[in-house]
């Protein structure tokens, strides 16, 4: 079963789906400095995608303006749902981000974040036979797709398109066994069709970065000097067939942390991936809301309500007991109006959602416990 299409390559993807803000745009000198330290590194692998607003213009001043081509590895996506009102819009996405990266050609090519009530789009739009013939004309090296459902999808997708080189599949310890987004599951179909992975969201949008208290210190006791992030890296990075672990790294300081260790990568050890099981164990029973703060709800919500900021407020409560801290975070991202309260039950958000969660129930609970 071939890995990385017989290259060798360290397991760390830069994700450019939350740069750095600096005013209402992206702080590119900041960029510029993760992207120098990222390379110096070694590491080569970046992930942006036609929908991750200006990500692809980011990296092209500071990556693609800056380095020989042949030094790094790019990769974005074709959204057929999101930006795409038909077959025409949606193939020129492919032509407007190799204008807006001026990559010339992608290493990794995506069909994007394929879910159960979206993925007939590609078919209908002749998506599929496009890449397709992209790849044919050299204009992509590596064609895969990205996803959101579970192991049945997976395998019938895997059938009929056995022409995809790889899959990039949301993976992480809390998700591991979770019912909702099958993490185990969808990793052990793509390995049963021989493709090798990219993983997205090992961290939950961040969330594992500060994990419950009860989860945090178990990594601690251990380790007091591996920051929680590591852990969760380091899980999805020991597994079999991994092309690259994608970080959605927002400032120097967590490249820094990356950086750290994976630039010499071990393997979880036996007492590690005890540890990663205990906290599965209690992760199992938080009460935390699993967002990842992609922000695709967002996007075509009525009342413009900031729907992961809010989540995220919340979880100060449900996940670490700090009432205060909760109350005053919402307070900051509902200050100027779009509170929980204001949703009118659209679901727009809902059927946009990644991770199928019931997010208008969600806010129900996050206006009765941060409204009061």
């Amino acid at each position: 079963m071939s890995d990385y299409f017989g290259e060798e390559t360290p397991k760390l993807g830069f994700g450019l789906m939350r740069l750095p803000k600096k005013g209402d745009g992206t702080d590119i000198e900041q960029v510029k400095k993760m992207v120098d330290l990222f390379m110096a590194a070694g590491f080569t692998y970046f992930d942006t995608a036609f929908v991750y607003g200006t990500s692809e213009q980011d990296i092209k001043k500071a990556l693609v303006d800056r380095y020989p081509r042949d030094s790094y590895t790019l990769a974005t996506k074709l959204n057929a749902f999101l930006m795409a009102p038909n077959e025409k819009a949606a193939k020129e996405q492919f032509t407007t981000s190799l204008e807006r990266t001026g990559a010339g050609y992608f290493d990794y090519y995506l069909l994007h974040a394929m879910m159960e009530n979206n993925y007939t789009k590609y078919d209908k739009f002749h998506l599929w036979d496009y890449v397709a013939q992209k790849k044919a004309d050299g204009l992509i090296k590596h064609l895969g797709f990205s996803f959101h459902a579970g192991p049945k999808l997976l395998d019938k997708l895997l059938t009929d398109h056995p022409e995809v080189d790889f899959v990039q599949l949301q993976v992480n310890y809390a998700d591991w066994e979770n019912p909702d987004v099958t993490s185990r599951a969808n990793y052990e179909m793509a390995r049963s069709h021989g493709k090798s992975i990219v993983v997205m969201e090992p961290v939950k949008g961040g969330n594992l970065a500060d994990p419950p208290a009860a989860v945090k210190k178990l990594f601690t006791d251990y380790a007091p000097d591996m920051s929680p992030a590591s852990w969760a890296i380091r899980f999805v990075a020991s597994l079999d067939g991994i092309i690259t672990v994608l970080s959605g790294m927002s400032s120097v300081a967590q490249m820094e942390d990356n950086l750290s260790y994976m630039k010499d990568f071990q393997p979880l050890n036996e007492d590690e991936q005890g540890i990663i099981r205990e906290a599965q164990r209690i992760l199992g029973h938080s009460a935390a809301i699993p967002c990842t703060a992609c922000h695709y709800c967002t996007d075509g919500c009525p009342k413009q309500i900031p729907i992961p900021d809010i989540f995220a407020a919340a979880n100060k409560q449900l996940g670490n007991g700090q009432m205060a801290q909760a109350k005053e975070s919402y307070a900051a991202v509902t200050g100027e109006g779009h509170r929980a309260s204001d949703c009118i039950g659209c679901k727009q958000c809902e059927r946009a959602c990644p991770q199928h969660l019931p997010i208008t129930k969600y806010l129900g609970q996050c206006a009765q416990m941060l409204e009061r």
